[in-house]
């Protein structure tokens, strides 16, 4: 796997990753009991991201060596796959 492979697939492992951590922990203006005028009620009373963008990359660098542990000692081949899902006969 050449560096810029390896940085584009971390790239979008991170980026899913992210979407999937912003909702943790988030209360809503309206239930933290002070609405900002101007804001929509819905908005995070206390967004935390930089716990989020930590966690995020924590998360996704676990992934990414996980997804690069099988690929290089190719515990899962394309066959495999493609077997295990039927297009292979």
């Amino acid at each position: 796997m050449s560096i810029t492979t390896a940085i584009a697939i971390y790239f979008l492992i991170w980026w899913i990753t992210l979407f999937a951590v912003l909702p943790f922990g988030v209360r809503s203006q309206v239930e933290g009991g002070a609405v900002a005028p101007g804001t929509d009620p819905g908005a995070p009373a206390i967004p935390r991201l930089g716990t989020k963008l930590l966690w995020t990359t924590v998360i996704a660098t676990i992934i990414f060596a996980l997804c690069y542990v099988v690929y290089t000692r190719r515990l899962i081949t394309l066959d495999d796959l493609a077997s295990l899902f039927g297009i292979l006969r």
